[in-house]
């Protein structure tokens, strides 16, 4: 295997001590980004962020430059960033958060200017503790640089931030209900249209949301062109990713890769990278983008790790998490544990959710203890069309948010990769793997 050159976006002071001091920020290059930003018009910012095609890091995978473009002109305007990283193996937002607060304090600053936004406010997983605190010092050095606040940096912009705790809901990670979350309210998504956040969003006011890892990459975009991160990469998948890596791996971790030129078999194989299955044992499938992603197998390995080519496929790239499963994993008892994070998340709003969640990890759990029926796996499918009917990808929906269809594809994956296992552990009335 041949690894692209490593290039560090947004991971450059990962290894720096004190890295998330505004001392250290300082003299690697912190906050040139956005003096730089602030010589320029508003308009010439976004064009760069366009140029870049930097597409959202947090799962859907939208260019954040048409997003900004979306945004309805209005006196009042808001900028949310998302930090509410909830998804079982997804951790890279969480790093970025703890190692460097300053580079995501930059980003929305950058962003906030672009959008010529009121207000911005960085909402963070409750259970994120050390990474609040450091956010909310390197927001108070921030302000005491000069960075934020009234005239920043000596120009006309003035902007406050804000930083929210989250409470741990899942949900919240979905931005309309992250923006009913800010507003003091349950975090139930909103109907879209009209609740559109770029039209009417937090306080009923138009609001961009963006993804930590997402306005992370504006200081390097920013200080060096547009056009140099549309270099790395190919087509829609420009620059780079952090992929946060588990399972089955020796080295699991975060790792940034340049997209489109490295393979899945790069990030779990490399030696510098998740370093191969442990114990020579031999790797039977693997998620490719977080828990609510469709599962691929052995034949999927040299898949390039590009948004357009994963689609294809038929998954995606989603929030950046690679779970690896090999010849000891149990794949019954690894979709029933996605089914029931699932169930305990939904938010209990729309019926084939709230219902059909709860009914489907009842199925798998007695599948999984033995307990099953061979009558299971076709049931198993039918309450799957109820909540995405014809289990197409990508999915249809019968809910507000994309929660309910997000709980079919590991059980799907699991029945088309492994149906053997399943009735196996019918017919013998325990799990095999023990």
């Amino acid at each position: 295997m041949t690894l692209s050159q490593p290039v560090n976006i947004v991971s450059s002071r990962f290894g720096l001590e004190n890295s998330f001091t505004l001392d250290t920020y300082l003299k690697t290059g912190g906050y040139k980004g956005l003096r730089k930003a602030l010589s320029m018009d508003p308009e010439q910012v976004t064009q760069q962020v366009l140029t870049a095609n930097l597409l959202g890091r947090g799962g859907a995978g939208f260019e954040a430059g048409r997003k900004w473009s979306m945004l309805k002109p209005n006196p009042v305007r808001y900028l949310v960033v998302n930090g509410d990283e909830s998804e079982p193996a997804t951790f890279k937002d969480h790093y970025l958060i703890e190692k460097d607060p300053h580079q995501l304090i930059e980003g929305t600053l950058i962003a906030a200017y672009a959008n010529q936004v009121n207000q911005a406010f960085i909402y963070i997983r409750g259970e994120f503790a050390l990474g609040l605190e450091r956010v909310q010092q390197a927001l108070n050095e921030a302000y005491d640089y000069g960075a934020v606040g009234r005239n920043i940096l000596g120009s006309q912009f003035s902007i406050d931030i804000v930083v929210h705790p989250g409470a741990g809901a899942y949900i919240c990670g979905e931005e309309t209900a992250l923006i009913e979350s800010l507003e003091g309210k349950r975090g139930f998504p909103r109907i879209k249209p009209p609740y559109f956040p770029a039209v009417i969003g937090l306080y009923g006011e138009p609001t961009i949301v963006n993804n930590v890892e997402t306005v992370s990459n504006l200081p390097w975009i920013i200080n060096n062109g547009g056009s140099s991160f549309a270099s790395y990469g190919k087509g829609r998948s420009t620059g780079t990713r952090l992929f946060a890596l588990s399972g089955r791996v020796r080295q699991p971790g975060f790792y940034e890769l340049e997209m489109h030129t490295n393979t899945f078999r790069d990030l779990i194989y490399a030696p510098l990278l998740g370093g191969g299955i442990p114990h020579g044992n031999e790797l039977t499938a693997f998620i490719p983008g977080g828990a609510s992603s469709p599962w691929f197998g052995p034949d999927h390995l040299d898949l390039a790790l590009d948004q357009d080519e994963v689609a294809k496929a038929g998954s995606m790239l989603g929030s950046g998490s690679v779970i690896v499963m090999d010849s000891t994993t149990c794949p019954v008892r690894a979709s029933w544990r996605l089914v029931r994070f699932f169930a305990r998340e939904s938010c209990g709003q729309c019926t084939p959710c709230r219902e059909g969640s709860g009914w489907l990890e009842k199925i798998m759990s007695r599948i999984e203890q033995g307990r099953g029926r061979e009558e299971d796996l076709e049931l198993l499918l039918d309450v799957s069309d109820n909540i995405s009917p014809s289990l197409s990808w990508p999915p249809q929906q019968t809910t507000i948010c994309v929660l309910g269809p997000s709980i079919p594809p590991s059980i799907l994956s699991a029945l088309q990769l492994f149906r053997d296992s399943f009735l196996l552990h019918i017919k013998e009335g325990a799990c095999p793997y023990g």
